[in-house]
């Protein structure tokens, strides 16, 4: 999944604390379950816009640095070798199916493979670095527009290894052009990116230019992984919420659109998030994504209304998941209460953090699954 590499307590009084799943850790590939094609699934009904008679979970960055099986392979292999390898790929998608009932997985990967094959070397120390910004008229013309099987064929590949050990539906994803050309321009990773969003007023057609060519090689790859049996797609916008609407409008949107637009046919459910970004929620609702991913600042109620006719996915605290028990699954009870009245996936507001107690996974995977959105919503 995206990762641009990062104590138990008493439930409420009156609410039943979910003991904690037991998952077994491995480093070799085991079969998971029967493979998903073909069986039912919540997570892919609720995504199409059923209210479903309770939330199908899945977390973002749900396989990561929090679990100790995944830092074996850390301490073993780089984390471009890791994404890169198919075989290890595959592996980390499906560790934490092992442990938790979840109800998607999400391949593993980061946000910026489609770079190098452009032309732009990425390095991690630990987050992404860009040695060689983009930022000239030069820069722009030298990227290359690769075809979509040559864009990260171990990508695709690690979905097809994935898929046919897990018994869920597997996610594939890419970032947004947006926030793609934002770490392009940029560098590296930033608070307030000043520097892109200076760049983007500075020079416009540079940008629509950089914008039109991610576009195209998102939409490719995003295909491919579709072709390779992702049941499900995620275009995370990590840093849309960064920018003005009016920016937004004339960078952001239309690209965006375009990538999800090319999807269409496909038949896959389209899932968008944008980081901080309730400001541009009108701009959002228009987007032709059947599931918007809703961060942690906003209740879910409230998005839902900014956010008519589309499936909401999300969006618990990720920084909640650190607390006691009692103190998490009473956060994720009022999560599954502000999502009814619609469709909902329950999932945290961003990625799971590396200090995160597996055991609070379990918790709150449990917790879902046994709660009734009527019940909750009562």
């Amino acid at each position: 999944m995206t990762t641009t590499e990062e104590t138990g307590g008493p439930a409420p009084a009156g609410a039943a604390e979910p003991a904690a799943s037991t998952g077994t850790r491995s480093t070799g590939m085991r079969s998971t379950g029967t493979p998903s094609t073909g069986t039912p699934s919540v997570f892919l009904e609720a995504a199409r816009g059923a209210s479903t008679s309770r939330a199908p979970v899945w977390l973002m960055r749900q396989a990561g640095r929090y679990l100790p099986e995944y830092r074996e392979l850390k301490e073993r292999y780089s984390f471009w070798e890791m994404c890169r390898t198919p075989e290890i790929a595959a592996e980390v998608t499906l560790q934490p199916l092992r442990r938790f009932p979840l109800d998607a997985a999400i391949v593993f990967s980061d946000i910026m493979t489609p770079l190098p094959p452009m032309g732009v070397p990425v390095d991690f120390a630990p987050g992404p670095v860009i040695r060689n910004p983009v930022r000239t008229a030069a820069d722009v013309a030298a990227l290359r527009v690769p075809d979509g099987g040559e864009i990260a064929p171990f990508v695709a590949e690690a979905i097809g290894i994935a898929r046919a050990e897990a018994a869920v539906p597997v996610i594939g994803f890419a970032g947004a052009p947006l926030t793609v050309a934002g770490y392009a321009v940029q560098g590296t990773g930033s608070v307030d990116y000043a520097d892109f969003r200076a760049w983007l007023h500075r020079e416009p057609r540079l940008a629509h230019a950089l914008l039109d060519k991610l576009a195209d090689v998102t939409a490719a790859y995003l295909r491919t992984q579709i072709d390779a049996g992702a049941r499900a797609v995620q275009l995370f916008d990590s840093w849309a919420g960064v920018h003005g609407r009016n920016a937004y409008a004339t960078f952001g949107m239309p690209y965006a659109r375009r990538v999800l637009d090319a999807l269409a046919g496909t038949g896959v459910p389209r899932i968008y998030l944008a980081v901080g970004a309730a400001h541009l929620y009108p701009q959002i609702a228009r987007l032709p994504a059947e599931v918007i991913s809703v961060d942690w600042r906003q209740p879910l109620d409230a998005a839902r209304a900014a956010l008519p006719d589309k499936a909401l996915q999300g969006n618990l605290d990720p920084t909640v998941m650190l607390a006691d028990a009692g103190t998490m699954l009473a956060a994720a009870r009022e999560v599954i209460r502000a999502g009814a009245g619609g469709a909902h996936v329950f999932n945290l507001g961003h990625g799971v953090l590396q200090g995160t107690p597996p055991d609070n996974v379990a918790r709150l995977v449990d917790l879902v699954h046994q709660t009734p959105r009527e019940e909750a919503a009562a």
